[in-house]
């Protein structure tokens, strides 16, 4: 396991945040008082311990298939449905949303191998991430990568109420590959991603996945 670059500087700050507050406990808030400078020591170490784990990045062996559309993140499936999508499509297509909590691993991965045919960031509100409008009202990124065969598949970062930075490191014209990173959404929210009508889904509501491992539908060539 390693940590992803992405939370050093909060990694950093936090542990000395922590680090000065035990310091002062100890020699000025409570210097009388063991008992409360332990509590107050192994508390700074359980939400340290919460931040790193956040940021945690573990070794995994990767799913790769040209057909094959691999979960975009961690988390759990929460909508299966087909339903039009209006930004780039403009069609009808079948969406599948991955919510992310806070302890889920945060990196979002590429679910397929291609180019990137498109990509957008939109500000916006910070509604909790199940809420009906939040794909179309909150801060979000859209990323559309087409495959080899021609088959475009849309990815959609989506902020919540506690998510305020999403990170997405593609452009337009960009090769991307299977498993590897594409973004990162700093603690919890969801991905959306839309398939063709034909794809063949292989999950359901409920399961949970893990970014570049989960295979989450079956392309028609």
């Amino acid at each position: 396991m390693r940590l992803h670059r992405e939370g050093k500087t909060i990694m950093l700050t936090t542990g000395l945040v922590l680090l000065v507050l035990d310091l002062l406990a100890y020699f000025y808030l409570f210097p009388d008082n063991p008992t409360a400078i332990i509590l107050l020591a192994l508390t700074s170490l359980i939400l340290f311990g919460l931040v790193v784990q956040f940021f945690r990045i573990p070794n995994r062996l990767l799913t790769t298939g040209e057909t094959q559309v691999i979960a975009p993140a961690d988390g759990k499936v929460v909508v299966i449905e087909e339903t039009t999508e209006a930004e780039y499509f403009k069609d009808r297509r079948r969406q599948v949303s991955i919510f992310m909590s806070p302890l889920n691993v945060h990196v979002n991965r590429n679910p397929i191998s291609g180019v990137v045919r498109y990509f957008k960031y939109f500000p916006g509100k910070y509604l909790v991430a199940w809420h009906p409008k939040s794909s179309t009202e909150n801060e979000r990124t859209t990323v559309v990568i087409e495959t080899s065969a021609g088959v475009e598949v849309l990815l959609r970062q989506i902020a919540g109420a506690v998510a305020r930075r999403i990170i997405c490191y593609v452009k337009e014209g960009n090769p991307v590959t299977q498993g590897e990173e594409f973004g990162f959404i700093k603690f919890g929210s969801r991905v959306d991603v839309f398939l063709p009508l034909d794809a063949e889904i292989k999950v359901n509501i409920g399961d949970v996945t893990k970014g570049g491992v989960t295979v989450l539908a079956e392309l028609k060539n």
